[in-house]
């Protein structure tokens, strides 16, 4: 096939795909011994690249002056998910930083003296229940994070990312994300969030940072997300929005994360970690919409533990309804113990392939596609999506995968996350039980 006549968008894809499509060759035609020195997570590599992150980076990051709390958090929870160790110098020392990036009237900034934003809060928080123990989640002040969520929230449902910046489907999430891990979800947080989130979900299925965009792979995750957050996940079109996200997954084996976009190591969290949240929703839809039979699981997945009470058609009931019926405060912890049914929505196997063999470099750090420069962001996400992939099939969220999950040694397994927050399981658990008298 020439580039004659195609569109710059087809140029690339063909390029990327040939690119890949080497990798793969190569790789076929390897030895058994060579093909599994190949398909092995790099641990130790990657985790020297991190550290040395953590520790000090050269002045070409100035530019993500105001994304201080992000890069902590892409780096812990890539260390996490690799079992990595960081010693407790260096814990102390990025609590004692992300509280000075922590605004008195609530919320973190991207640096100290910053303005709060609801980005950096998320990563902030996420960055201390990483690291977890007595200082760094006292560090956090709940009362004043309240308040800056109240200030955020806006009369149409969404919530403002900062004082006078956008209102989008990311910020909706970062709000009840962090609200619920830090058990301060409460119905004024989540009046109306259902209805904006639903305005968002567009014609072909996936969900868009607001109304009238394009379905995209990382908005997607957190409207779905916080919709199973707030016990409103049957008002969305179930049915349409798994179809759009199956087709996400490429001929590369990885995921893009729009509609002839492409192949992007991150999106193996943002969309593969989207069909994982599916995969415990499934039961709840049969054909177009919601089986009858199902609605018992339903209510359990929200946090109600008696007998449904009003209809989980995907379009017959409004949030009041909804919110009569659970228990904000649990869905969360329910969620990761919803039984599951049936395998994976999609080819995790074949994930695993490209990040193994196309986004992990042999020195360590993970990248978006071949040709691409390691980054701390596409490695906690490759990272996040790999663990996705890899507990895709478990019937529990907590239990461990057979080998047959994880490609190659499985000494390649993942610590396994909470797959509504993006935190380790076990220091989601950690949280949960600190906060519980919140």
């Amino acid at each position: 096939m020439t580039s004659e006549g195609l569109t710059v968008t087809q140029r690339d894809q063909l390029m990327v795909e040939q690119e890949v499509g080497k990798i793969y060759a190569l790789f076929s035609e390897l030895p058994p011994s060579s093909k599994s020195i190949l398909l092995e997570l790099q641990r130790d590599e990657h985790q020297e690249y991190l550290k040395r992150g953590l520790s000090i980076l050269p002045p070409s990051f100035a530019s993500l002056d105001a994304n201080r709390p992000w890069l902590c958090y892409w780096i812990l929870h890539s260390l996490a998910l690799l079992d990595g160790y960081i010693e407790p110098e260096m814990e102390d020392a990025v609590v004692d930083f992300l509280s000075h990036c922590q605004d008195p009237g609530g919320g973190y900034g991207g640096g100290p003296g910053q303005m709060p934003h609801l980005a950096t809060t998320y990563a902030a928080v996420n960055s201390l229940i990483t690291l977890g123990g007595s200082r760094s989640l006292s560090s956090i002040d709940r009362g004043a994070l309240y308040t800056f969520f109240r200030k955020m929230k806006q009369p149409i449902g969404g919530y403002r990312m900062h004082d006078g910046g956008e209102v989008d489907t990311r910020a909706c999430y970062t709000a009840i994300s962090v609200a619920s891990i830090l058990n301060l979800l409460d119905d004024e947080l989540v009046k109306d969030v259902g209805s904006y989130i639903l305005s968002c979900q567009t014609y072909e299925g996936g969900i868009a940072g607001e109304p009238g965009s394009e379905a995209h792979g990382g908005y997607t995750f957190c409207g779905l997300a916080t919709m199973i957050l707030i016990g409103e996940v049957d008002r969305l079109d179930l049915p349409r929005l798994v179809d759009w996200l199956v087709f996400r997954q490429g001929v590369e084996c990885g995921f893009q994360g729009r509609t002839n976009k492409l192949v992007d190591g991150c999106y193996s969290f943002w969309q593969g970690g989207t069909l994982t949240l599916m995969e415990s929703l499934h039961q709840l839809f049969h054909g177009d919409g919601l089986s009858d039979s199902s609605q018992s699981d339903a209510s359990e997945l929200s946090g109600d533990e008696g007998h449904a009470t009003h209809d989980h058609s995907c379009s017959s009931h409004g949030p009041e309804n909804t919110m009569a019926s659970i228990n904000l405060r649990d869905t969360s912890y329910n969620f990761i113990h919803g039984r599951r049914k049936g395998g994976p929505l999609f080819d995790s196997l074949a994930l695993q392939q490209y990040i193994l063999l196309c986004s992990q470099l042999r020195d360590g750090g993970l990248r978006d596609k071949p040709g691409k420069n390691r980054d701390f962001y596409h490695t906690c996400y490759c990272l996040s999506g790999l663990s996705a992939s890899q507990y895709s099939s478990s019937k529990d969220l907590e239990s461990a995968p057979l080998p047959q999950a994880v490609l190659g040694p499985y000494s390649n397994l993942t610590e396994p996350v909470h797959p509504l927050h993006n935190v380790l399981l076990s220091k989601y658990h950690d949280a949960r039980d600190y906060f519980a008298l919140g």
